[in-house]
Formats: C-alpha cells, structure tokens, sequence
C-alpha cells in the first residue's frame, strides 16, 4: 500500500484510514494466512460484524460454510502455483451476514507485497439492489405484457358487448311479438298456461340478459370521467350481478346489508363499479379453498360520508403483503395483475373518499372498506 509514501507516517496513516472509513463499498485487507487485518465501515454494514470482532479473524468468518470449507485451499494453490482465479479479475461469489442470511457479492481481489509479507486487498459490492431492480423489470416487463393482452380484452369485450346486443334485441322482439300473439288467442285455441309462463320467463330472462351487456358496455367502453348522483346500494347491487358471473361465484355465499337512509354519493357511477367488482373477485379468490366461502358486503351511513366495506371468510392478507398492498405491482393472487388495489384506491382518493383494509387473520378474513364523500345537497 503506497498511500502517502513520500509523507511521515502519521499524515499516510490517517489518509488511509480516512479512505476506508468514507469508502462506499466494503474494503478488507488479509495476509496470506486468510487472517483479516483491516476491516472498513463499509464491510461492518455490509456483514454485520464489527472491525474488532473479526480482526485477526480467518476470513471465513464472512463466507457461506461451502465456500468457506474450500477457501484456504484457494490460496494456498495460489501461493503455490501463481495461478489466479479470482486475483485481480473480479467475479460474483457469495458471503454470509452475521445473522447467517447469504447474499451475493461482487468482489474484486489485489495482492501487496508488504514489509509484514504478501496481503490481500478484497473490494466488496452488495449485488442485491441490482438483483431486485432486475426483477422489478422484469416483473414490470411481464406486467405490461399482461396489461396490453389485458387492453384487447377490454375492447374486444366492447365490440363483443355490442355484436351481441342487436341480435338479443331481435330475440326480445321475437318473444314480444309471441307472447303478444299468444296473449290475443282464447278459448280452445289459447296456450296451455304452463306455456305461456314459460314464454314470460324466456322474456323477463332476454330482458335481464340485455341489461347486462348494456351494463357492461359502459362498463369496458372508454370514456371521459362523469360524476353522477347515484344510490350507493343500486351500485352495488350492479356490481354483484357482474361479478357473479362465473363458476367460482356460484359456491360463494354473498350476504348483503344496506344501511337505511343513505344519503346519495356524486361519482362516477362505472369507475366506482370497478372498485367494487374488484373487491368482490378478490374475495372470491381469497375464499376459494376455506371451508366456508362466505363473503358480507354492508353499506353504513358516516358523518359526511358512506362506507361500503367488503369482507371475506378467507385466511386474511398475509403480514409481508399488506404493507404494500396498494402500490401497483404488489399482489398476492395467483396470476394477479397487481394494479387492481393500487388503482382502486387512486380511484377512491381522486373522489375525496378513501380504500383502507383491516388485513386479518388469525382465524379471521380481510375486510376492505370503501368510503366516499356524501352528496352536499342531501348533508
């Protein structure tokens, strides 16, 4: 280490130390023994032992045990042979924290001839911010992916809203007609009233079904915010009829409580619907494989506000994903697109309201509550 050489010892010596205390990376100087003689700051952070913990210490100290059972091997081959492998090309390799986590380095070895015989200098890098970032962009990368399948879905469930629309028009019609010709026939040439009913029944259901695809239409369609004064129960009960589309929703139980004398909301009528439709899918989800499947959706009245919460019979959120549940991208769902929570909670804040969760557990499901702002006019 020539450092300072031409300067007296005391100025070289504090510069040096100066370098390694400030130095961001992790600096460890060894002799040939493997024994640790300098220890910087920066390795203290990085492996949690202190520099007078491990000074003299062999330098296993900070290597996984398979690593470290091969180490004074390593450089007994190289005092030996000259042959390096490590010395002076830099690789990845593997230490160990004090806790005994295991994480990935980046190290970079030079050697010195010194008074006190040859040393090893070791410069160490934590790798595992650049392995996260890398994950997070590739999780991003695949979430786009996902996100622009999930866009075509969208206008393809438009345009399949709208085929559908015209021939379910013509069949309502058809059956109008019947049933107004059906209606004009009496005596013995009137229809058997089993007939008749069924012919109401098949009318009431082409009805139903028309609603729902103008329901979804509006639901899918792209278009410009519209607030709206609008019934927060009659929301929900939309909502539901969306969301119960599908086999898993046929073995869920899904109780309802509407709050009396609930003062009107001015929203956006579809977004709000999306925050509900998102809520009940994740409570199906999260209720798939319990014993119970049961799912309770009440609305209450507030000071100045209403509150919708939705809360399931599942195992509730677990503890390391509800910290961040509502950023984009975090999600516990199997096939999850993760921006489900982070947008509905955009969507509720943006209408002066709020989504918050009580995560659970314990025996007991997640509950998430919707609040929003009531309408001024009504107080």
């Amino acid at each position: 280490m020539t450092i300072g050489a031409d300067l007296p010892p005391t100025v070289s010596e504090a510069r040096l130390a100066s370098v390694l205390e400030t130095a961001v990376f992790g600096i460890i100087v060894a002799d040939q023994a493997g024994r640790i003689l300098v220890y910087n700051k920066a390795s203290e952070q990085l492996f949690g032992w202190t520099a007078e913990e491990v000074y003299g210490k062999n330098l296993t100290i900070i290597m996984p045990p398979h690593d470290a059972s091969r180490h004074d091997k390593y450089i007994h081959n190289y005092v030996q042979t000259k042959t390096a492998k490590i010395i002076g090309i830099g690789r990845e390799v593997k230490g160990q924290h004090k806790d005994g986590t295991v994480f990935p380095l980046h190290l970079a070895v030079g050697e010195a001839s010194t008074p006190e015989g040859r040393q090893f200098i070791g410069i160490m890098r934590d790798l595992r911010p650049d392995f996260e970032a890398a994950e997070r962009l590739a999780a991003l990368q695949a979430q786009l992916v996902r996100m622009a399948r999930i866009n075509a879905v969208d206008e393809m469930g438009a345009a399949l809203a709208h085929e559908l629309n015209q021939p379910l028009t013509a069949v309502m019609l058809y059956l109008q007609a019947v049933s107004r010709a059906a209606s004009k026939r009496t005596g013995a040439d009137a229809l058997p009233k089993e007939i008749s009913d069924i012919l109401e029944k098949a009318l009431s259901e082409a009805g139903r079904a028309g609603q729902i695809i103008h329901r979804m239409r509006r639901f899918v369609e792209k278009r410009e915010s519209l607030r709206q004064t609008v019934d927060l129960g009659t929301l929900l009960n939309e909502a539901i009829e969306f969301t119960v589309i599908g086999n898993k929703a046929r073995e869920v139980e899904i109780e309802r409580t509407i709050g009396e004398n609930l003062p009107p909301v001015e929203v956006d009528p579809v977004q709000i619907q999306q925050i509900i439709v998102n809520l009940l899918r994740n409570a199906i989800e999260a209720v798939n494989g319990a014993d119970t499947k049961t799912i309770r959706i009440e609305t209450t009245r507030r000071d100045g506000s209403v509150a919708l919460s939705v809360e399931d019979s599942g195992p509730g959120v677990a503890p390391d994903i509800a910290p961040q549940l509502f950023r984009a991208f975090a999600t516990g769902a199997k096939g999850g697109v993760g921006l489900g929570l982070a947008i509905s909670k955009s969507i509720a804040q943006s209408h002066g309201g709020d989504l918050t969760v009580d995560p659970g557990g314990n025996g007991r499901g997640a509950r998430f509550t919707l609040v929003l702002p009531a309408n001024a006019a009504d107080g």
